[in-house]
């Protein structure tokens, strides 16, 4: 009774919503394993599901809640185990289920959601997020808060899970999804694509590309899907894919995923999408001149800073997007193009002339997309290796890449290893604490590192 009463005062006193997407979360248990059974019919654009959500309880709870909206409608929940439904609600972008009984913590269990609809995209502070029709099947990019528009779950950073993702598509349509392929049946007219990802991923994470695409072997564990007329300008634009791929192992150890895929869709896209294991772009990132390499190796870079290692809280999407960023600079720094310095400098400036009104700590979410976020977080970097030295400076994002993989982290876990290496190389720590003050808490840009 306890747990059950803490957890009610919790919710009403707004400790349990997250101030970057609204939305409140879902607490008392934890999603460990997702195992989605879907069916997709691309002309009507009719999306069905079955998603077993493997459970373990975190609190003694008699409900509970569960992310799913858009135009996904759940029509029927069950449980394993003899755990009882008495009735479930679904309004706001929530499903709300109650048990017959409080479920003790500790107890795990299967919760079945079977659902379906007319799948489209969530409407957002930052735009339409999540499953979205193309001109010729669909595709799903779902950071920050999209997952809940094709299937049921607790859609927050902070919650990894592995996955088994069966899809069924009219033929000829090919399904590119997260993790592995280990299984591809013909059905009649259509093909069901079966799909296993044994790295815990975030939810916003996972995705769905279902279009008309050939695949394009790109390297030792790299390939591109893209429609076949565009064979030629995906492998000119791609050609550096696994040298890029093995140059960032070479900074930051073992690529943490089974291969890495590029998707080229159909569409024109805004800007490129990334995934767990694979980024997707448009047909207008491939013009054949390599204007866009940067942002290939920016959706690389993700794979380390933010898919493997993730963080667990919105307002620390620096850490994410400022790696990103910073390996565009060590790309061109390792071609002989420019150095890193030199490309800082430059974005420096850039800044100086910018708005100074962003705590890169707590951007907001309005602003946690701006570019400002992606270069002070970039310049943040570059600092504390201008500070450590190449040598420090690597070994501890290796270690903070280690210790966090298949994991979330906060920037306490990324300072703690910073110190590490400050006091193996004989730097002050007064000095980093100080670099990361000015960087990260205050609003007026620093000066730029020596």
């Amino acid at each position: 009774m306890k747990s059950l009463l803490s957890t009610a005062l919790r919710r009403l006193s707004g400790e349990f919503t997250d101030p970057y997407t609204g939305i409140d979360y879902n607490v008392g248990f934890s999603i460990y394993h997702y195992d989605l059974e879907l069916v997709y019919r691309v002309e009507p654009n009719l999306l069905s599901g079955v998603a077993h959500l493997h459970i373990s309880m975190t609190e003694d709870l008699d409900n509970l809640t569960l992310d799913l909206g858009g135009a996904m409608a759940a029509r029927r929940i069950s449980a394993n185990k003899h755990i009882k439904i008495t009735r479930f609600r679904q309004s706001g972008g929530k499903i709300r289920i109650t048990f017959d009984e409080v479920i003790e913590a500790g107890t795990e269990f299967v919760l079945t959601v079977r659902y379906g609809g007319n799948p489209r995209p969530i409407r957002t502070t930052w735009g339409e997020i999540g499953w979205e029709e193309t001109e010729s099947g669909a595709l799903v990019a779902s950071q920050p808060n999209g997952a809940p528009s094709w299937f049921p779950c607790d859609d927050t950073p902070s919650e990894k899970a592995t996955y088994d993702i069966r899809v069924t598509a009219d033929d000829p349509f090919t399904v590119i999804s997260n993790g592995t392929l280990v299984s591809k049946k013909r059905r009649n007219s259509a093909t069901e694509w079966q799909y296993k990802v044994k790295s815990p991923m975030a939810t916003y994470l996972a995705t769905m590309q279902i279009g008309e695409f050939t695949q394009f072997k790109l390297g030792r564990n790299t390939t591109a899907w893209a429609p076949g007329h565009l064979r030629a300008r995906v492998l000119e634009e791609f050609k550096q894919q696994q040298e890029m791929l093995d140059f960032y192992e070479s900074l930051f150890g073992e690529y943490p995923f089974p291969d890495y895929q590029v998707v080229i869709t159909e569409d024109e896209l805004e800007i490129p999408l990334e995934a767990q294991g694979l980024s997707i772009f448009g047909s207008n990132h491939i013009a054949g001149n390599h204007r866009f390499e940067r942002l290939i190796a920016h959706e690389l870079a993700h794979q380390w800073f933010g898919n493997s290692v993730g963080i667990s809280e919105w307002k620390d999407i620096w850490l994410n997007e400022g790696f990103a960023c910073y390996c565009e600079w060590l790309w061109v720094e390792h071609k002989g193009t420019d150095s890193a310095h030199s490309v800082a400098r430059s974005h420096y400036l850039v800044l100086s002339r910018k708005a100074q009104n962003l705590h890169l700590a707590d951007p907001g979410a309005h602003d946690m997309f701006d570019d400002r976020v992606y270069k002070r977080g970039a310049i943040t970097i570059h600092a504390l290796r201008r500070l450590l030295g190449d040598e420090a400076f690597f070994d501890a994002v290796r270690n903070y890449l280690h210790a966090g993989r298949n994991s979330t982290v906060m920037p306490k876990d990324f300072f703690g290893h910073i110190d590490d290496a400050a006091l193996k190389a004989g730097v002050s720590l007064d000095e980093v604490a100080e670099l990361f003050d000015v960087w990260l808490n205050h609003k007026q840009l620093p000066k730029f590192p020596a």
